[in-house]
């Protein structure tokens, strides 16, 4: 979902040109629609405050080339890819826009320089063409849980396997925020089959790509590839705190009261067999293998086979002091393996990532990538986000425009930017402007004492 430029900022980076496009657009996506829409409804202005991250007042502390190192990608009509772009006002983000009108609209780094100006220092040899800054990124997408889900493959998403990226939220932002320390934390809908986090604390924004490794690394727990059949090992006496937490907090329940039954997990011997690969006693798998073979024609379902043959599976692992840890350790490892977020990890570890801005509109789908409130993401449903075309039929059934009342706020896209602002983007610059003050105020200090001197 993101594209990754080539190490360096070498001139072989720029990736502008012409693809082949790969589909057809959504009935609900039109590009006339689209130019509306970037013309009466997308919140430029808000984009711009939160790019800014505060300097873009009047404060002595203000870093006025701070927002035009900031690149922006656009991708235009045919897989169009415009890379490099900068701008240092709002009026210049918002007509260019307007003007080119971007299918997409990708965020890169703040760079040492205006990244619009690489190539006059393309000769130097002290890189002085670098990413300096970048929010702390995630991309999550239903596609990398193709092996687990049985109701859909692909791009192709549902009421069914959607709870799978609640449960990637859940677990991802209480670590971020409560093992990282970090507070402004966006999640973003992707428009199609996944979920953007974007953490946005200056700390987060100033880590290096070793730094930004070393917390994807914390989240990892899958090993192997696709064709392995035990993709987690966890390994020790007891669980990591963190993996503890999610476990008992989170993925045991979603996995036994919502995944099992949904996606019917021990309906049929291909799908058990699956989980049977998993435990690696071989007394233990043919001994359930016999008890389901055995009554799989029994007319008795009152309960749900799958709960029923669960917890089959489950005492013959647990039950009996003879059982070793590690073999008890395989209900954890089976619950894991179907539930724990799976993360896109080069996409957090470097600083040169793209991702797609907030309030795009996606091609395929014609929706808009809305905003996603952690707290209460067990009730967001991404068959329910606005599309162009009904942010447009409720425009039209508005009737004018009321002065004083800005367009989106007679659609339903006026939630999500209510949300967007008091919810992330006040609390963020509050927060910036703390750090500003906070920083000019012992520099002026600093300086007082030595002129005292």
């Amino acid at each position: 979902m993101a594209r990754e430029e080539v190490e360096n900022a070498r001139d072989d980076m720029i990736i502008d040109g012409q693809m082949k496009g790969n589909g057809a657009f959504s009935n609900d996506f039109n590009p006339n629609l689209l130019k509306l829409y970037y013309g009466k409804l997308f919140p430029h202005a808000d984009l711009f405050k939160w790019m800014s991250y505060g300097n873009d007042g009047k404060h002595p502390a203000c870093d006025k080339s701070y927002f035009g190192r900031r690149e922006f990608s656009f991708t235009l009509d045919n897989d169009i890819y415009v890379r490099f772009q900068s701008f240092y006002t709002l009026s210049e983000l918002e007509n260019s826009i307007k003007d080119k009108c971007p299918f997409k609209i990708d965020i890169g780094p703040v760079y040492s320089v205006d990244p619009a100006k690489r190539h006059a220092y393309a000769q130097s040899n002290d890189k002085v063409f670098t990413p300096v800054e970048r929010e702390l990124v995630f991309d999550i997408d239903i596609t990398d849980y193709d092996d687990i889900r049985y109701c859909c493959s692909g791009a192709d998403v549902c009421l069914d396997c959607w709870p799978l990226m609640t449960v990637a939220i859940k677990v991802v932002d209480t670590a971020l925020r409560d093992d990282f320390g970090f507070n402004h934390i966006l999640w973003v809908y992707s428009g199609r089959r996944g979920v953007h986090c974007w953490v946005c604390d200056a700390k987060a924004r100033r880590l290096n790509n070793e730094q930004r490794a070393a917390i994807a690394d914390y989240f990892r727990v899958y090993q192997g590839n696709e064709n392995s059949n035990k993709k987690i090992s966890l390994s020790g006496p007891v669980l990591h705190p963190f993996l503890a937490r999610s476990y008992s907090e989170v993925l045991r329940d979603f996995f036994e009261t919502k995944l099992l039954p949904c996606q019917q997990l021990f309906s049929d011997e291909e799908r058990y067999e699956k989980i049977l690969e998993m435990i690696p006693d071989e007394s233990v798998t043919s001994e359930l293998r016999g008890k389901w073979h055995s009554n799989k024609r029994s007319s008795n379902l009152k309960e749900d086979i799958n709960c029923v043959r669960w917890e089959q599976l489950k005492h013959s692992l647990q039950s009996g002091k003879q059982k070793a840890q590690g073999l008890r350790r395989c209900v954890e490892e089976i619950v894991f393996s179907f539930t724990y977020p799976r993360l896109d990890m080069e996409v957090s570890k470097h600083m040169n990532h793209l991702l797609k801005a907030p309030f795009c509109i996606h091609p395929k789908t014609g929706r808009v990538c809305v905003p996603i409130d952690p707290i209460h993401c067990d009730e967001f449903d991404p068959t329910t986000v606005p599309t162009l075309s009904e942010l447009f039929e409720e425009l039209n059934r508005g009737g004018h425009k009321i002065d004083g009342i800005d367009e989106w706020d007679r659609t339903s896209l006026g939630e999500s930017i209510r949300f967007f602002r008091s919810s992330f983007l006040q609390p963020l610059l509050k927060s910036c402007k703390e750090e500003m003050e906070s920083s000019y105020t012992a520099k002026q200090r600093l300086a007082n004492n030595s002129l005292s001197w």
